[in-house]
């Protein structure tokens, strides 16, 4: 019996390999496109065949699916945004697909990306179809709950966030004392958490959340134990996302540092 074959379309972070390994344990063959200076160089022990390419190559990615007879693929992994301006080998494909959008942010790049492979025959499948456990468990996962100030600073940089992700700019945003802080921008949410943290003064509260017109199929909010010892250097005190969705790595490493540093996480569900 021939085994089921998947792509895997990888960026950077560790979801590509964890994908991987889940993706074999349930039987699959997986054929991966990885992004150069992006995608982890052990993905090779985790792939049947692999492909290195640059950002904008669509034909040799579409190529090397076809060569492996891959119907079916997942995008997987983060790309720093600043790479845009610096790494990019946009073939005719990719300059005909930019050429024909009249925005190029996150979500409509991605869905158009998404919208090609599917003409040429591949089914572009949630990241998470796999791995349903990686999704966010509403409620509070710390020992300490936020306080009443905390939740009104929640109140406040949920509404911004989506409002930001109406327009497409970013998912994360960092409020104190009722303020705005900061608003993620192409630097990432690292570096948003810094500029708020430095601002806030031990009372920075992280809000991270889908764009309202998210496709889930890629580039869901993804916290982990990186964002905790980000939140702990910049003094941030609270991180609020998206309960079903937002993607969570090692949840219970996360969890224990972030008690240790009296820093609170909770996963809400809003209209």
């Amino acid at each position: 019996m021939q085994k089921k074959r998947i792509g895997l379309i990888a960026g950077n972070g560790q979801f590509p390999i964890i994908f991987s390994s889940k993706a074999r344990a349930k039987g699959f063959s997986i054929y991966a496109a990885a992004y150069i200076n992006e995608a982890d160089a052990a993905l090779v022990d985790y792939t049947d065949a692999i492909e290195w390419m640059h950002l904008g190559q669509i034909r040799r990615l579409i190529k090397f699916f076809r060569m492996h007879e891959v119907h079916e693929a997942v995008m997987v992994g983060g790309i720093r945004k600043t790479r845009i301006f610096t790494d990019v080998r946009p073939d005719i494909k990719a300059i005909t697909l930019i050429a024909g959008m009249k925005s190029t942010h996150d979500d409509g790049l991605l869905r158009a990306f998404a919208g090609v492979l599917e003409k040429e025959g591949i089914r572009v499948r949630a990241s998470t179809f796999l791995l349903p456990e990686l999704l966010a468990e509403k409620g509070c996962w710390t020992r300490r709950e936020p306080s009443r100030s905390e939740k009104a600073d929640i109140d406040v940089g949920w509404n911004i966030a989506k409002q930001i992700g109406e327009l497409d700019i970013g998912q994360c945003v960092v409020v104190g004392g009722g303020s705005v802080l900061a608003v993620e921008a192409v630097d990432g949410t690292d570096a948003t958490i810094v500029r708020g943290g430095n601002l806030g003064r031990g009372n920075a509260v992280v809000i991270k959340v889908c764009k309202p017109k998210q496709d889930t199929r890629f580039d869901m909010p993804a916290i982990g134990v990186q964002t905790i010892r980000t939140m702990q250097a910049a003094k941030a005190v609270v991180l609020a996302v998206e309960a079903g969705r937002s993607v969570v790595f090692d949840r219970q490493e996360m969890i224990g540092l972030a008690d240790q540093a009296g820093i609170s996480i909770v996963a809400l569900e809003r209209d």
